[in-house]
């Protein structure tokens, strides 16, 4: 066991001259180098701190304003006004310990400084003020005023070069609180085309008696709440919505993101997980000294970057009322999952990150060893997948000492989790429910082989593919898809492979083998692991899942057609629902609100009047294209304001659901607002962005594309809709209903989508046929 005697580094033997000490070279040398990168790491990240603190100025800016005061003490011009001699006059130290030239001097550096901070919240305050417009947002496509174009110049200028990660987060606005008004108005709009006109006339004097009685009030409160906090919803959005749930998170809350598509860079399962764990360790590096660049809409208008922080070193912990998210700084290990085993895998060596040779070297060890599973511990994970009271219960009385305690920790503090798993999973054009299975992996796995509380777990499979299993608490999909957009291209295109398949970079066996976590769990633990496991078990086997590539055309097309690619889609949506269960229903689309402070995302409810207008005509044997054309064009634009409304935070649904947080605080019941969070999203849908166009040339590498990622069902009889627009002429689609359900079939609900893709691009074909027949008769 060499490796265990490397792991030591000091020794002693007790001897009858005294004590005999050793201690070994090579590991004190990785404990300097380990000291010495901590070091550089914190100046490092000081560094960016001052940075991100005094943008958009920079250190270098004192210094000039520094000269340009001191250059004015040899002139007549006092541009204090008389603030240099008052500072002069006042300083706390007496006269006779400087002269007056050091005193001028000081107090002339200090007046400086002062006038350099002024100037940079004057700076963050002007660009804060800009922001705060939102007009270009809603200007045509292709379309851009002039005043739109100063704004954009004067942001442009306000903005600084080369922000860092959080540069702009003092700079964002706050998130506003639209008027009650306006909220119930746009509300009433949302359920009109749902309800007869005795159901809408009823919800409209509930909307009216609220508005008279209680909202008042409850706006005051929130409005007050607005002021204070730097998000009137984000906080409540995380506890109420995520952490108080008491239900299982798997499938209900978590959220998958896929591999590659086509490309499967090497087939070795260590060597991939190698890369990919390595490229995630480049990202956690620049994440933590904030050097990522920021998110910017038009490449200028920056985006909240606050999730982000908490993407490593994260664990949802249960409770038996409310979990909560522990985030902790540094990890240098992560947990490795295989055939039931967990190991504790380090991360560093030496002060530095392991090579991806070298990480493929600690998996293959598990991957070859051969050792059972103590008692309990096969389906252990199988608590993060049942309820949440059952888990807290058992984490307080089984693992709370001992063994227990420290193995759970070191899940807890992992950087992340990682399952290598035993089963061959991925796209194959030749399997029909390929995708289908892969989807199923990825969200619920066996219940027992992903660690759901984590951030989340990095799913490794036997033939180099890789996955995703997020939880949502502490963020949002587009937080995971830009680090999964950069590790895949950084695999891909910087790190690569060898010609076998293998990690480039030298083996290094001599590193200490990954140990095994240690449990003693009782018996009693066995039996509420096991009623999790079956109650996880049932959840994930009434999922049904289809996953649907549409190639016929993609975003390329539907611009040529000048629609919004996302409306179209939603609008198709629409027509494949009726289509499926002959009725319209109330339709979830998440869209973001990070252009604000701490924002996160707001609902835009997609089945408008218009769209159900143009879907009837569709379904009209009696309607002409023209009039179809006409519908669509209008549902199409009336759906992109709404977006845009619930972007610029003129949405509906956080707001009401503030209303009602805040009517619990004050124990007031409205009947309304109960009525509103009552009703059930059967058709919820949310698109994947890709957000960094850049790291991959799709036009070169046309098969490098992502398949975007999924999330089950909301509703026990509804469906669950995630899609992603790839390139030009792809759209991929993922699926999700309950077996339970007789009204819902995933894979007839994928047929009317593509069928309804068609029938739209149809209407557009006829029109230009009849546009080009029109020019040929007139020539």
């Amino acid at each position: 066991m060499a490796e265990a005697h490397q792991a030591v580094g000091f020794q002693f033997t007790v001897r009858p001259d005294g004590l005999d000490y050793k201690l070994s070279q090579e590991v004190i040398k990785n404990i300097y180098l380990s000291g010495v990168t901590a070091w550089k790491k914190r100046v490092i990240q000081f560094k960016n701190g001052v940075l991100a603190g005094v943008y958009p100025a920079s250190p270098s800016s004192w210094l000039i304003v520094v000269i340009a005061i001191m250059s004015t003490l040899y002139t007549r011009i006092d541009p204090s006004l008389g603030m240099i001699d008052s500072i002069k006059e006042n300083l706390p130290w007496s006269r006779d310990c400087m002269s007056v030239q050091t005193r001028t001097v000081l107090s002339a550096i200090l007046f400086a400084t002062g006038l350099w901070l002024f100037l940079i919240y004057l700076l963050r305050y002007t660009l804060k003020a800009l922001l705060s417009y939102h007009g270009w947002i809603f200007e045509s496509h292709g379309k851009m005023s002039s005043s739109t174009k100063l704004w954009l110049s004067l942001v442009k200028m306000f903005s600084g070069r080369r922000p860092l990660l959080y540069s702009f987060q003092a700079s964002l606005p706050r998130l506003p609180v639209p008027s009650v008004d306006d909220t119930i108005c746009r509300y009433l709009e949302s359920v009109r085309p749902l309800l007869d006109n005795k159901q809408y006339n009823q919800m409209e004097t509930l909307a009216n008696d609220f508005k008279e009685s209680l909202a008042p009030q409850l706006q005051r409160y929130l409005i007050l709440k607005s002021w204070w906090a730097t998000n009137y919803v984000s906080d409540w959005w995380e506890e109420y919505i995520y952490l108080r749930g008491r239900s299982p998170i798997m499938v209900n809350s978590n959220f998958y993101v896929m591999d590659l598509l086509y490309v499967t860079p090497t087939h070795r399962q260590a060597a991939r997980a190698g890369n990919v764990v390595h490229a995630m360790l480049q990202y956690r590096r620049k994440l933590e000294r904030g050097e990522h660049a920021p998110l910017r809409a038009l490449g200028i208008v920056p985006m909240c970057s606050t999730q982000m922080e908490r993407m490593f070193n994260t664990t949802r912990i249960p409770g038996v009322e409310t979990d909560i998210v522990q985030h902790l700084n540094d990890r240098k290990h992560l947990v490795v999952y295989h055939k039931g085993r967990f190991f504790k895998v380090w991360l560093y060596t030496g002060g530095r990150h392991l090579l991806p040779s070298e990480l493929e070297t600690q998996f293959q060890r598990i991957l070859n060893d051969t050792s059972e599973p103590q008692p309990g511990e096969l389906k252990l994970a199988a608590l993060t997948a049942g309820n949440r009271v059952p888990w807290a219960r058992a984490r307080a009385k089984y693992f709370g000492q001992g063994a227990n305690k420290v193995s759970l920790d070191a899940i807890e503090s992992a950087a992340f989790f990682l399952t290598l798993d035993d089963e061959v999973q991925g796209y194959d054009p030749a399997k029909t429910n390929s995708l289908d299975s892969y989807a199923k992996s990825l969200l619920h796995g066996k219940c027992y082989d992903r660690w759901f509380d984590k951030s989340f777990t990095l799913i490794s499979y036997p033939n180099g593919k890789m996955g995703v299993n997020a939880e949502h608490s502490w963020a949002d999909a587009p937080i995971v898809g830009h680090m999964w957009e950069y590790v895949l291209a950084t695999d891909c295109f910087h790190l690569g492979y060898t010609e076998e398949g293998h990690c480039k970079g030298d083996v290094n066996k001599g590193l200490p083998y990954p140990t095994r976590l240690q449990w003693q769990i009782p018996k009693e633990c066995h039996e509420v692991i096991d009623r999790s496991y079956q109650f996880a078990k049932q959840i994930a086997d009434d999922v049904d899942f289809h996953g649907c590539l549409f190639n016929e055309f993609g975003k390329g097309l539907i611009k040529k057609s000048k629609t919004s690619p996302d409306a179209f889609i939603q609008l198709a949506l629409q027509l494949a629902q009726f289509r499926d269960q002959g009725v319209f229903c109330l339709t979830y689309e998440s869209s973001m609100t990070r252009m604000f402070r701490d924002g996160r995302t707001e609902t835009v409810r997609s089945c408008t009047s218009e769209a159900v207008a143009f879907v009837r005509a569709m379904e009209d044997p009696g309607a002409t294209n023209a009039q179809r054309l006409a519908l669509f064009r209008k549902a199409a634009d009336k759906h992109q304001n709404m977006y845009r409304l619930a972007m610029t935070g003129s949405g509906i649904d956080r707001h009401l659901f503030c209303l009602y947080i805040m009517s619990k605080y004050l124990g007031v019941e409205s009947p309304f607002l109960k009525q509103v969070l009552s009703e059930p999203w059967k058709l919820s849908t949310s698109q994947t962005p890709q957000q960094q166009l850049n790291l991959v040339d799709i036009n070169k590498f046309p098969k490098y594309v992502g398949a975007g990622g999924g999330f089950g069902p909301v509703a026990d009889d509804g469906y669950g809709v995630s899609y992603i627009i790839v390139g030009e002429n792809l759209i991929t689609f993922h699926i999700s209903s309950k077996f339970s359900s007789p009204e819902t079939d995933s894979f007839r609900f994928g047929q009317n989508i593509k069928k309804a893709m068609l029938d739209i691009r149809a209407l557009f074909k006829l029109q230009n046929d009849q546009m080009l027949t029109s020019q040929i008769i007139f020539w």
